[in-house]
């Protein structure tokens, strides 16, 4: 544990070297289009998170709730072997799936998970924009429950930035479907299709490590090689400002709550689905009955 400790305090770093790394071959050696103020601006998105906001804000809005929920929890279920283990990343992963789902379906959330979706490049570097405000909205929330059952807080925050890690390299649009692994992973391909804008792709593909839950949840679809993807917001955030990038969405939510003419209203602004050309939920979906 110690050793994983060690591993994911120095990730940051090492991600963006290996982003950098990615944007160099991909403009100087396959000639491609490479936006490097796009990579700037999540370079400074990622930097003013780890290294300002959270030295600021240590704590989230739920740490309440978490440490209620270990005091009060059902049992103390030790993490003594594999199949402990096991179980705990599958737990996170189903926990985390219900965390993302919902970051695309309520606002409050939305308007922090926004920011991952705004760039309308798909590549290494987009994969740790993040925004600032996670930790503000209370999103560790969806975590209490596993807590509650008897896992410790430490192993399930340490296995959800496993899964986090384990994203980063799901953010490349030169890796190729995986064949059988497809059926069972979270894959580039699949996360392709999170990304997408095209109204056949919006609102899919929630899983972190797996993307089994998203096909027994019915949020699964799978890319298409007749539908090339577009990725980024519906309507497209053009700034690379990352003061402009953290805010958009939070300004959006302050100007509809602030035009809201009762508190049902309010409340709907908050706790319902995202709305306005900012979201990609804005967007009418075209699949197979289900939104």
């Amino acid at each position: 544990m110690t050793l994983l400790f060690q591993v994911l305090k120095f990730a940051l770093p090492t991600l963006i070297v290996i982003a950098t790394l990615e944007g160099l071959v991909l403009a100087l050696v396959m000639r491609r289009a490479y936006d490097w103020r796009a990579y700037l601006a999540s370079l400074a998105d990622a930097l003013g998170r780890e290294y300002v906001v959270y030295a600021i804000v240590p704590l989230s809005l739920a740490q309440p709730l978490v440490e209620l929920a270990w005091k009060h929890r059902l049992f103390t279920l030790p993490l003594n072997g594999p199949l402990a283990v096991a179980v705990l990343v599958i737990a996170q992963d189903f926990s985390y799936y219900w965390f993302h789902r919902c970051s695309h379906r309520v606002r409050w959330f939305w308007a922090t998970h926004a920011i991952h979706h705004s760039s309308n490049d798909f590549n290494l570097a987009a994969a740790y924009r993040f925004g600032w405000t996670g930790r503000l909205t209370g999103a560790a929330i969806f975590f209490v429950p596993m807590i509650w059952l008897g896992f410790a807080p430490g192993p399930v925050f340490t296995a959800a930035s496993v899964n986090l890690l384990y994203q980063f390299w799901l953010h490349a649009e030169w890796i190729p479907k995986l064949g059988w692994l497809e059926y069972v992973l979270n894959t580039p391909s699949h996360h392709r299709v999170h990304h997408a804008c095209n109204a056949e792709y919006l609102d899919r593909n929630y899983g972190g490590i797996f993307i089994l839950f998203d096909r027994m949840f019915g949020t699964f679809v799978a890319e298409r090689d007749d539908l090339p993807c577009r990725y980024g917001l519906v309507t497209p955030l053009r700034s690379n400002n990352p003061i402009v990038i953290a805010s958009h969405e939070w300004a959006a939510l302050l100007r509809d709550l602030w035009r809201s003419q009762s508190w049902r209203d309010r409340l709907a602004c908050l706790i319902g689905p995202p709305r306005g050309e900012a979201s990609p939920l804005a967007a009418p979906v075209a699949h197979d009955g289900s939104r």
